[in-house]
C-alpha cells in the first residue's frame, strides 16, 4: 500500500505557489521568475503540476464546513443532516441551502480560480522547455494533465456557482471578466479540456500516483456531459435521449462537437483497455478493514471488529490492490503524513495533506464517544454532516423489498446503538439520526497509544504528526474522485445496458437488476453514499426548471418529519423541520446552486451577479436558529 503518497514536490508547491487573494489576483508564479525564463526545464513543469494538483489538497483537507465542496454536496443533499453542535451553524446552513453571511461559500471559489490560473500558466509556458523531440510524449502528458485539471476546476465551479467568468489566460481580457453562460460556454470549454487532456495525456502515469491519464479524463469527460445534458438540456433519461455539444479548438481537441456516443466510446475505452477492476470485497476500498485492525479481531486479546472478520486478510484495506491506489481507483485526492497548521501564515491551507473529512464524520465527544471500550474501532472527531435517517431508511426498504443484504449499507454507515456497545447523544448536538458515516470516519486499534490516535500511527513509515495533534493531523485515507464502478454505472445509464450495472451489484451480494432508469439511481446512491456524488446526481435526474413533483426538490423535502435527537434528549424526540421554509423551495429558488460571494461581485463591478434565490434581504435565504 502507499502510505504518504504525494510526491514531495507537492509539500515544495506549498512553499512555491500561494493561494490568491481574489478571483484576478492568481498568477502561481515565484515572483522572482518570469513566463520568459519560467519553466526553464522538465522539472519545472513537474513543480507547476504539484501546484496545481495541491489545489485539490487544501479543498479535501483543511476546514470541510469552510471549503470542501465534496463534503458539502453530501450535506446538501438527501444522504447527510447538518447536525454537529449549536455552535456548528456553517453545516446546518448547508444542509438547509442557506447562508449565515454573504461572503459564506467564498474559500472555494478563490481555490478553484487560483487552481485555473495555474493550468493557463502551465498550458501558455510550457514550450519554454526546450523539448527533445524524444520527450515529446513527456511534454503531451503534462499539457494534458495541465488542460485536464483546467477542465476539472470549470466543472466543479460551474456545479458550485452557475454562470461565471471564463478566464483561458493569465492574460485576462476585459471579455473574460464577464460573467458567461454556464451552459452555452463553460461547459463546451471543460470538454474540450478534457478531450484535450484524453488526446495528449497517455495510460501509464495515473496509477495510483495522483496524476491523470488518459482514462480519467474519458471517465471526467462522461461525468461532465452528463451533468451538462441531464441537468441543462434536460435529458431526464440518458440511456433513450441525447444532446449534442460543440467544443472548442485548442491543442489535443479539434474542435467539433461531442454526442451521446463519443462519451459511450470513452467508457467502453476505460472498460476494454483501462485494467481497471473492481476490488473483490467493496470492504477493502475503506480504512476500517486495515489489517492491523484484522489482526486483532482475529488475535483473541482485547476488542474485535467483527465487520471484517470474514474477510480473508489479502482484502484487507492496506494489501497489495486494495486501499490507496486500488484496483478501481481511477483518480482521487492523496494525502500524506505532511500537515501544518498554517502554510505561509495562511490558515485556511491548515492541514491540507490530511484527509480532514475523517475528522468532521468522526463520532462527536462527550463521554463514552471516542473511547475505544465502547466505540471500538471509531474515534472521535467532530460529529457534523451526520447521515440523514432517509438513506438508512431508504436503504432498508430497498433491501426489504428485494429480500436481500446489501453489504454496501452497513459498509457505508455505522448504526451506532445497534453496532456500537455504548453510543452516548450529545448534549450540545442537534439534528442527530443515530448514524454515523463509516467510509471515512477515524479508526483506531487496541495497539494505538491513546483512544483517538488514528491507526495511521502504527503503519510502516509513520513520522511524528507534524500538527502534534494525531487526531486532526493523521488520516491518510485516499478521497476517490473517480472510481471505476463509477465508469460502469455511467455506461449502464447512457446506453441502458445492465451487464454493467450487475457487475456493481453483484460485487455487492444483491440480486442483478435489468435496466431501469430508477435501478440506476439507487445503485449510485449506494455505491457512492458520501462520496460527494449525491448532490449533483440529483440535480441532472432534476433539470434546470424544477418543480415539486422533480426528482431533487422531492427527496430533499423527504427529510421533513423524520424523527431527530437534538440535546442529548433521546426520550423526545423532535421532527426535522426546514430552517425558513422548505426544502422544496429553497432548492427550486436556487435551482442547487450556492450564493456567489458578494466580495467577488463587488471586485467585479457589476461583471458578476449574484444567483437567483440569495436576495440577502429575504429571510428564507439566511440562517435561523433552530435548537
Amino acid at each position: 500500500m502507499k502510505k504518504y503518497i504525494l510526491s514531495a514536490l507537492a509539500v515544495l508547491s506549498a512553499t512555491l505557489f500561494t493561494a490568491c487573494n481574489d478571483m484576478l489576483d492568481t498568477d502561481p508564479r515565484p515572483t522572482q521568475l518570469t513566463a520568459a525564463t519560467f519553466p526553464g526545464k522538465a522539472a519545472d513543469v513537474e513543480a507547476e503540476l504539484a501546484g496545481i494538483y495541491s489545489i485539490m489538497n487544501t479543498m479535501g483537507g483543511g476546514d470541510a464546513d469552510n471549503q470542501n465542496p465534496f463534503y458539502w454536496w453530501e450535506v446538501m443533499s438527501d444522504n447527510c443532516y447538518g447536525s454537529g453542535g449549536l455552535q456548528d451553524n456553517k453545516v446546518k446552513s448547508l444542509h438547509h441551502l442557506v447562508q449565515m453571511n454573504s461572503n459564506q461559500y467564498e474559500a472555494p471559489f478563490i481555490l478553484l480560480y487560483g487552481g485555473i490560473s495555474r493550468c493557463n500558466s502551465l498550458i501558455e509556458t510550457i514550450d519554454n522547455v526546450p523539448w527533445t523531440a524524444a520527450e515529446k510524449a513527456t511534454r503531451d502528458q503534462y499539457l494534458g494533465e495541465g488542460y485536464f485539471m483546467r477542465g476539472l476546476y470549470y466543472l466543479w465551479l460551474s456545479q458550485l456557482f452557475g454562470d461565471v467568468p471564463l478566464i483561458t489566460s493569465t492574460t485576462i481580457t476585459d471579455e473574460m471578466q464577464q460573467q458567461v453562460s454556464a451552459e452555452e460556454k463553460i461547459y463546451p470549454q471543460i470538454l474540450s479540456d478534457f478531450t484535450s487532456g484524453k488526446n495528449l495525456m497517455g495510460t501509464t502515469k495515473g496509477r495510483g500516483d495522483g496524476h491523470a491519464n488518459k482514462f480519467v479524463a474519458e471517465a471526467f469527460l462522461a461525468r461532465a456531459y452528463m451533468f451538462w445534458a441531464g441537468f441543462y438540456k434536460n435529458v431526464s433519461e440518458l440511456a433513450t435521449g441525447d444532446a449534442t455539444i460543440d467544443l472548442v479548438e485548442q491543442e489535443g481537441c479539434p474542435g467539433g462537437s461531442i454526442s451521446k456516443a463519443d462519451v459511450v466510446n470513452g467508457l467502453n475505452d476505460i472498460i476494454n483497455n483501462g485494467g481497471y477492476k473492481l476490488c473483490k470485497d467493496f470492504r477493502s476500498l475503506w480504512q476500517y478493514s486495515n489489517s492491523l485492525l484484522w489482526d486483532e479481531a482475529h488475535d483473541g486479546k482485547g476488542h474485535a471488529y467483527a465487520f471484517i472478520a470474514d474477510m480473508p486478510r489479502e482484502l484487507c484495506f492496506d494489501q497489495p490492490g486494495m486501499g490507496n491506489g486500488n484496483t478501481e481507483e481511477l483518480f482521487q485526492i492523496q494525502f500524506m503524513n505532511a500537515s501544518k497548521w498554517a502554510i505561509n501564515g495562511t490558515y485556511n491551507t491548515a492541514r491540507m495533506y490530511s484527509n480532514y473529512i475523517s475528522v468532521f464524520w468522526g463520532l462527536r465527544v462527550n463521554g463514552n464517544n471516542g473511547n475505544r471500550d465502547y466505540t471500538y474501532p471509531f474515534t472521535q472527531g467532530w460529529g457534523q454532516g451526520s447521515p440523514s435517517c432517509n438513506i438508512w431508511d431508504d436503504w432498508t426498504t430497498a433491501e426489504q423489498k428485494g429480500g436481500y443484504s446489501d453489504i454496501r449499507k452497513l459498509g457505508s454507515l455505522i448504526d451506532c446503538e445497534n453496532e456500537l456497545t455504548e453510543y452516548t447523544y450529545v448534549k450540545d448536538d442537534c439534528e442527530e439520526s443515530g448514524y454515523a458515516v463509516k467510509k471515512y470516519n477515524a479508526i483506531t486499534l487496541d495497539a494505538c497509544a491513546t483512544h483517538d490516535d488514528p491507526w495511521w500511527t502504527m503503519t510502516n513509515g509513520y513520522t511524528s504528526s507534524s500538527l502534534d495533534n494525531k487526531m486532526q493531523g493523521d488520516h491518510f485515507e485516499d478521497f476517490y474522485l473517480m472510481r471505476y464502478a463509477d465508469v460502469l454505472l455511467m455506461a449502464t445509464e447512457l446506453t441502458g445496458n445492465a451487464s454493467y450495472m450487475n457487475q456493481v451489484q453483484a460485487r455487492a451480494g444483491v440480486p442483478q437488476t435489468a435496466y431501469s432508469l430508477q435501478a440506476v439511481q439507487n445503485e449510485r446512491r449506494w455505491e457512492f453514499a458520501f462520496e460527494g456524488l449525491r448532490f449533483n446526481d440529483m440535480r441532472r435526474w432534476t433539470g434546470d426548471e424544477p418543480n415539486e413533483s422533480s426528482y431533487a426538490p422531492k427527496a430533499l423535502q423527504a427529510q421533513s418529519g423524520k424523527m431527530i435527537v437534538c440535546l442529548g434528549d433521546k426520550a423526545n424526540k423532535r421532527k426535522m423541520e426546514h430552517m425558513t421554509c422548505s426544502w422544496t423551495k429553497r432548492y427550486i429558488d436556487t435551482n442547487g446552486f450556492l450564493a456567489k460571494p458578494q466580495s467577488q461581485i463587488n471586485l467585479m463591478n457589476g461583471n458578476l451577479q449574484q444567483n437567483p434565490g440569495w436576495d440577502g434581504t429575504n429571510t428564507e435565504t439566511q440562517y435561523k436558529t433552530l435548537y
